[in-house]
């Protein structure tokens, strides 16, 4: 979000023979009519928010659960997921703990001094953390990769870290050695679950010299008999979400993002409203809904609670039932 600016360079035209969201030098999304926000909107963005972020920030008290872990670190098999805030959440499923998008940080930014910060502390302190045997990466964001976290867990947890093409060399020049790097449909075993890399439409970088250079993805998570979505951050492109349910749906369980869809002009292209989150979910085929990336960072021009609301609004419109949409509290933890 901090380098919406960012991209001075292109990555080229297709490749032959590969995939069509390939390119020369990077990745594009396969969407034909996906563009990028004018350079004017997307440098007043840029200005704006981080003058706010850095000297007007704003503040939330939003509800949340005092978890300390234990229940966590005692659970041997039954399946769960905890919302530690914004893209963290806590899979555990056949006895082995998932992690996505760690972030622990003050700021979802390269400075400790600007840009955007937690209005809401992590939902469970990284010290209760049950052991983490896998953490999967949906893109290099810094509010979904962050790098003081990813490198306290590969050396107190020894994880294994699942990551979209072009990941793999950027964490190995941060002494990152166990990693898995998969392509969009790309599948993996492991621990006894399948992981699978999968197509959102969205875009990378952590400098403003390296548009897309790195590939941006969701990821499936299945078990013995249950299986979940994670989308990371995405915009709606409905034949990406189609073809995740037609090939590995239906899902118990599908965490997609409602925040930071404001202004409309910067954030459409690569971000969900709370409705449009709600059709990706009738797209994949998805038995129970959780809300993630909102109430944690402030990265846009939205209300910090508003999401839920909007969210909420839209499943009574669409008649779906209370306990099919989750809107969990920072900590929170249920079974699926």
């Amino acid at each position: 979000m901090l380098l919406a600016a960012a991209g001075c360079t292109g990555v080229g035209g297709p490749v032959p023979g590969a995939p069509a969201h390939h390119r020369q030098h990077g990745f594009a999304n396969a969407n034909p009519d996906f563009t990028r926000p004018p350079f004017w909107t997307r440098t007043t963005f840029f200005v704006t928010r981080m003058w706010a972020t850095t000297f007007r920030p704003r503040r939330a008290d939003l509800p949340h659960v005092d978890n300390d872990g234990a229940a966590l670190r005692a659970n041997g098999a039954a399946p769960t997921v905890t919302w530690i805030g914004h893209a963290t959440l806590l899979f555990q499923l056949d006895g082995v703990n998932v992690l996505t998008d760690p972030q622990w940080s003050e700021r979802a930014s390269p400075m400790s001094f600007a840009g955007p910060r937690r209005v809401m502390p992590p939902g469970l302190r990284f010290e209760d953390l049950p052991p983490i045997h896998v953490v999967v990466i949906s893109h290099d964001h810094f509010d979904h990769l962050d790098l003081p976290t990813v490198k306290r867990l590969a050396a107190v947890h020894h994880p294994r870290f699942y990551v979209p093409l072009g990941l793999k060399a950027w964490l190995a020049e941060q002494g990152i050695a166990d990693v898995v790097e998969l392509d969009w449909w790309e599948g993996r075993q492991e621990h006894g679950l399948t992981l699978t890399c999968v197509p959102v439409q969205h875009w990378s970088a952590r400098s403003f010299f390296e548009l897309n250079r790195r590939l941006w993805s969701g990821w499936v998570i299945a078990g013995r008999d249950r299986r979940a979505l994670f989308t990371g951050d995405t915009g709606y492109y409905a034949p990406y979400f189609r073809e995740i349910g037609a090939r590995l749906g239906p899902f118990d369980l599908a965490a997609i993002a409602i925040g930071a869809y404001e202004p409309p002009a910067m954030m459409r292209s690569t971000h969900t409203t709370p409705e449009e989150a709600l059709q990706i979910f009738a797209d994949i085929h998805g038995r129970r809904f959780l809300a993630m990336h909102w109430g944690t960072f402030d990265l846009s021009e939205e209300p910090l609670d508003e999401p839920p609301k909007r969210l909420e609004a839209e499943a009574q419109r669409l008649g779906l039932p209370a306990d099919r949409v989750w809107v969990l509290e920072h900590g929170e933890t249920r079974g699926w």
